[in-house]
């Protein structure tokens, strides 16, 4: 049912907490994990002093998302990506024709236009396939 699940990963608590239900239909449906981050390129919103827009960051933050994930027998790979995490994790779910999104009800990041705007709401909106949001 989900050959492909993409798994968008910042620092936040949401981020962490939808991991193990990320394994449960990984392993229930023995499908394919693809951990994205992306890595924000620094705006009045996003300074460089934002975690996201450290290249180094967001390499140890993949790898730890990976041993949490091995240590359950699940094998996923890692994709680092820069751009607006909305639109990046929308195109890489189409690029890799995922199944199914999942991710935390909020991240670290708000869209330019505000809190109103999440990043969660816009590929909630943009997506090419359905969108697990973990609250």
């Amino acid at each position: 049912m989900f050959k492909t699940v993409l798994f968008p990963i910042d620092q936040s608590r949401e981020a962490r907490e939808a991991a193990d239900i990320v394994a449960n239909i990984v392993q229930k449906y023995n499908s394919r994990l693809i951990l994205l981050s992306v890595i924000e390129e620094p705006t009045a919103e996003a300074p460089t002093t934002s975690p996201m827009v450290s290249p180094e960051i967001v390499a140890q933050l993949l790898e730890n998302a990976r041993n949490l994930f091995s240590e359950q027998g699940i094998t996923a790979e890692l994709l680092e990506r820069q751009g607006k995490p909305a639109f990046t994790i929308c195109d890489v779910a189409d690029e890799f024709e995922a199944s199914l999104i999942i991710m935390g009800c909020r991240g670290l990041g708000l869209t330019e236009e505000g809190s109103t705007d999440s990043v969660t709401t816009r590929v909630i909106n943009l997506s090419p396939c359905p969108v697990l949001i973990v609250p």
